[in-house]
């Protein structure tokens, strides 16, 4: 899976336990009509992909929902998810067109004048 927007904030990388597990969260804004703030986070050697992007950047995160039972100490069942980020890459801002460029006009072919009678060709 993937989400793409707008990095908003990314944190520093937190160490935990005695085997030295690391992680490092980044939240995303989505750009759609009601955006949304995705909290993501990186593990261990995932950590250091982000060292390369900075807020305000535009950017397409490849996902993993992750999910946990938990069973507390009363015996409740509790369920937990995550998303976890596995790759991340800078997204350039197109200008507005909608996809790809257009090309100049010295790119196509001028088109030959047409004589009155012509332009009626179709079939039917």
């Amino acid at each position: 899976m993937e989400v793409q927007g707008k990095v908003k904030v990314i944190g520093e990388t937190q160490t935990f336990g005695a085997n030295g597990f690391r992680k490092r969260e980044i939240v995303l804004t989505t750009e759609e009509q009601y955006p949304q703030h995705i909290m993501i986070e990186f593990v261990q050697d995932k950590t250091d992909l982000l060292n390369n992007f900075q807020p305000g950047q535009q950017v397409k995160i490849s996902i993993n929902l992750r999910g946990r039972e938990w069973v507390n100490p009363q015996g409740e069942t509790k369920y937990f998810n995550s998303i976890q980020g596995w790759r991340i890459e800078g997204v350039q801002q197109d200008g507005g067109n909608g996809g790809s460029p257009v090309p100049p006009a010295e790119a196509f072919e001028p088109v030959e004048k047409l004589n009155e009678g012509d332009h009626d060709d179709l079939p039917f």
